[in-house]
């Protein structure tokens, strides 16, 4: 249940992401223009269809409050506003979100010692830790990931829960910005499998994953780097797209096949147009 609940923020941010961006899909180089993809409608389906299964989880365990607890070291902002966001949603659909707020001066030690208190409580169903870690002191954010108990991992960022992604066994949390790319793709009616799936970019919280879920919905995948050459023409052949890079505009219409599916995803600052403002935050997803 948790793990649909985080799902669903992350198809929230593409629809926040796609609106704020005005998205539109070049699919040819006469510069004709695509089909925007709603994550607003999707989100909202989404938001309904949880609000109602958590309903009925309540009414067949009596007393079960569903919890998901959000910890945060130091006070970056752009956290706190991710944090927000979460703990929002979370109400929205009948689930408790408890931010758990810890200093700068948090070290590695006392942070692993709290998680593994979560982690004991049979009250918090799914934890996430905000990244990236605020501290004054040297943080293996690696060594934190892994530290959260494979079953309250809604992020899907345990290796055990990576290492079932990579051998198709579904039955963990999987990464939620991919699982809500993965939505986003199925909504749109394509055919995925058979499909000549691209996907530009291989970390561990998009890139890879998202390249895992599409082959095992039966894609042909091809994963494209840095150092991956004729990058116009691996994009060109691409049924489905996805751009999990940190450069704005880097893909051009004319990379892109007509009918194409195309989810970019990402945040960068780019000069802004208006003169009003020098820069402007671009959210890709």
């Amino acid at each position: 249940m948790l793990q649909k609940y985080v799902s669903f923020l992350h198809i929230m941010k593409c629809s926040i992401s796609i609106d704020a961006t005005n998205l539109t899909l070049k699919m040819t180089p006469s510069a004709v223009r695509g089909q925007i993809v709603s994550g607003t409608e999707i989100a909202r389906d989404v938001k309904e269809r949880l609000k109602k299964e958590v309903t009925e989880l309540k009414k067949n365990v009596p007393g079960l409050q569903p919890k998901l607890s959000i910890v945060q070291v130091g006070e970056r902002e752009d956290s706190n506003v991710y944090i927000r966001m979460k703990i929002k949603a979370a109400s929205e659909i009948g689930i408790q979100a408890e931010h758990i707020k810890l200093p700068k001066t948090t070290t590695e030690t006392e942070l692993l010692e709290k998680l593994g208190q979560l982690n004991g409580d049979s009250n918090v169903h799914g934890i996430i830790v905000q990244m990236p870690l605020d501290s004054e002191y040297k943080i293996d954010s690696h060594l934190i990931t892994d530290s959260v108990s494979p079953e309250k991992d809604v992020d899907g960022l345990n290796t055990i829960n990576e290492g079932k992604l990579a051998v198709g066994n579904l039955t963990g949390f999987v990464p939620c910005t991919p699982n809500g790319i993965l939505e986003l793709i199925k909504r749109t009616g394509v055919k995925i499998a058979g499909a000549e799936a691209v996907v530009l970019g291989r970390s561990k919280i998009v890139g890879t994953p998202i390249a895992e879920l599409l082959k095992w919905e039966h894609a042909t995948v091809t994963i494209c780097h840095s150092k991956t050459k004729n990058l116009k023409e691996q994009c060109a052949k691409a049924d489905i797209l996805v751009v999990a890079i940190g450069q704005p505009e880097l893909v051009k219409g004319d990379w892109i096949k007509p009918n194409a599916v195309v989810i970019d995803c990402g945040i960068s600052a780019i000069p802004a147009k208006s003169p009003d403002s020098a820069w402007l935050a671009m959210w890709h997803l």
